[in-house]
């Protein structure tokens, strides 16, 4: 991997940056003979082998945008985001896709739309073949940036800088800054979804950078994002390198037996004029040069005029050949598994018309690698020609999917009482393996069983493989198997005549009733309020998802006015009498507080319930026998507080 970079990188732009940026490049070697694209440029790995990624902030200082970068070690969540092209995501203001549409396999993201000042990298290093005076880089970008009225060293921007490693300079003319507001590239537009700030952004386009003169030297590729630096409006990017590199313009080499060829000029200038060799014959004035073949190793030149402040004005040649060879790839025979996402062919060649048969199964039968729907068994056969007709070529994959069926069925009930007749089965359609799971759990000694019983509570499933080795979950299936459960007697409750009491039944099930329900608000409730005059025996039933019945019971008495009542002795000989000192408490809604206290004043006790109450031990220790003082605070039924204050005698 490639991490040659420095710990703290500081930029400094003149000109401003956008955001939404996505360099798909494509190298095109302005001489014979083809060579081969520096490894995973493309990304087409599906990770950040070979690039370094940077992190960092932005500032206005006098005139100028100083960013300051920090290697981050490897991507960072949220500023460094790689994307497969099978996602068919779009961007959420422009509403073009986040891949770029070059057929290749992975973009990256660079920001986000969590605006702060903050400021992402991404750079790649590669040396430029030896002889090779004659190179340039293409890549593809699309925009998006919030576009405050910032001064320009304020608004959010995104750049590319080329340096010439081996000689330490920047390449001015391959090094390109952009602006919200300001730049004189065409094509962008506002989002119908920017709310009170305008959000701008450009559709896919192409700009290629000159590198000639470079033969063997070490290059730098940087693409920086940044927000505004009031930290208020963001800017993002997505990155991705075509994976096709070249030598001379695309369609400068035909085929002997094409009938016209496209001679394609390199991305991103104003301007083009195409000329022969001597400068003197205007042929052209198209970015794309289209005409009957001409002799086979006839010199062409184009003119090309930047956009302001975009590059250097500059004249390129290419001379043509008639040897180009195409060469068909459908691809390997691919299997897919349930949830696969197969992609046919390689990736595209500029200049080359792709045509699949049958249609049928495909995303797109005319794209040199479209993707297979799901369950698709098919032979597919390719037919690759050159833009202008010749080099015929042909090549078949063949398509194998899985047809698992993973249907989990039921028969039975998902939530039962145990032991009372009911159950569960789960099963499964037939397969070379099977094998259970409960709550992710293996069940041993179920393996290849097409069907269980169930007799516990959990979340189950199968997971099955089929002869072509292709394994497949079920989706999950909750079942609840509940169990009786013996009925218990709560503690005697004690209310004030007339005044409300809250009532509280086991939470052991899903529904309860209270009977009678005289004197209840909603004896359908697990906490129902009680509000009468007279003593009243409750039987409260509960009932489980699985259809278990409990009977609890509940006796509440009726007093006429709060009572309150602390022994005035205690015997903690653990005989099961007396044991704990505590209040006993009738018509009270809560308990503030219940302390103990010896002659000297120290507190030896502090509880806010009523039970158990003071074991008459210290710190762990057991106290001898001596009189205590205690005091309650607490609330009636009434809403009154009460504060008594009084004295026991701890008896040994």
């Amino acid at each position: 991997m490639l991490f040659n970079c420095k710990p703290h990188i500081t930029i400094q732009c003149t000109l401003p940056v956008q955001l939404y940026f996505c360099l798909i490049g494509t190298l095109l070697f302005f001489s014979a003979s083809a060579q081969n694209c520096p490894p995973n440029i493309d990304f087409e790995n599906g990770t950040f082998s070979g690039w370094t990624c940077y992190t960092g902030v932005t500032q206005a200082v006098d005139t100028q945008n100083v960013i300051s970068f920090d290697y981050s070690g490897g991507p960072v969540y949220n500023r460094h985001t790689m994307y497969s092209a099978s996602s068919n995501l779009v961007d959420e203001y422009g509403g073009f896709p986040v891949s770029c549409p070059n057929g290749s396999g992975h973009s990256v993201k660079l920001g986000s739309t969590q605006a702060g000042g903050q400021a992402e990298g991404i750079s790649y290093e590669f040396t430029i073949p030896p002889n090779n005076n004659s190179y340039s880089l293409t890549y593809y970008y699309a925009v998006v940036f919030q576009a405050p009225h910032h001064r320009p060293n304020e608004q959010p921007r995104m750049e590319t800088e080329v340096t010439n490693l081996t000689d330490n300079q920047v390449i001015s003319c391959a090094s390109f800054s952009f602006i919200a507001v300001g730049s004189s590239i065409p094509g962008f537009e506002i989002s119908n979804f920017s709310d009170t700030i305008d959000v701008l952004y450009k559709k896919w386009s192409a700009v290629s950078v000159d590198l000639s003169g470079n033969a063997g030297k070490r290059i730098r590729l940087f693409f920086k994002t940044a927000d505004c630096t009031f930290r208020r409006h963001f800017g993002y990017a997505y990155i991705d390198v075509n994976s096709d590199c070249s030598t001379s313009f695309s369609g400068a080499t035909y085929c002997p037996d094409d009938t016209v060829v496209h001679i394609v000029a390199p991305y991103g200038y104003e301007h083009y004029s195409w000329y022969d060799s001597s400068l003197s014959r205007l042929i052209s004035t198209q970015q794309t040069l289209v005409a009957p073949p001409p002799p086979s190793g006839t010199l062409l030149a184009v003119k090309l005029e930047p956009y302001e402040g975009y590059g250097c004005p500059k004249t390129l040649f290419s001379r043509v050949s008639d040897s180009l060879t195409v060469l068909a790839n459908a691809g390997k025979n691919g299997l897919a598994c349930r949830g696969d996402t197969l992609q046919l062919g390689e990736n595209p060649k500029q200049g080359l018309v792709y045509l699949w048969s049958p249609a049928a199964g495909l995303s797109d039968p005319h794209i040199a690698n479209p993707f297979v729907e799901q369950g698709v068994n098919e032979k597919y056969t390719v037919t690759v020609t050159n833009s202008g007709g010749g080099c015929r070529s042909t090549d078949s994959v063949q398509v194998t999917s899985s047809l698992i069926n993973n249907l989990l069925q039921l028969k039975g009930k998902d939530a039962f009482c145990f032991g009372h007749g009911d159950s569960a089965l789960l099963a499964v359609a037939p397969e070379l393996r099977i094998q259970w799971f409960r709550d992710d759990v293996l069940l041993n000694g179920n393996t290849n069983r097409t069907s269980i019983r169930v007799n516990q509570s959990g979340n189950y499933y199968a997971l099955l493989t089929d002869t072509l080795g292709c394994s497949t979950p079920t989706p999950k299936k909750m079942i609840q198997v509940d169990h009786d459960q013996a009925g218990i007697r709560y503690p005697l409750k004690y209310a004030v005549k007339d005044m409300p009491l809250q009532l509280n039944a086991r939470s052991i099930g899903v529904n309860a009733l209270w009977t009678p329900a005289g004197n209840l608000d909603n004896a359908a409730s697990f906490e129902p309020v009680f509000t009468g005059a007279s003593e009243q025996l409750y039987k409260v039933v509960i009932s489980s998802r699985g259809g278990c019945i409990t009977i609890d019971t509940q006796l509440v008495k009726v007093v006429e006015h709060v009572e309150l009542y602390v022994p005035t002795a205690f015997s903690p000989d653990h005989d099961g009498k007396n044991d704990y000192l505590h209040p006993i408490l009738r018509g009270v809604a809560s308990i503030k507080t219940f302390r103990i206290f010896n002659r000297q004043g120290q507190q030896l006790f502090e509880s806010s319930t009523e039970l158990p109450g003071w074991d008459g031990s210290f710190k762990g220790w057991p106290m001898p026998s001596q009189a205590v003082v205690w005091l309650l605070d607490c609330i009636g039924l009434d809403g009154v507080e009460y504060i008594r204050k009084g004295s026991s005698v701890l008896v040994r």
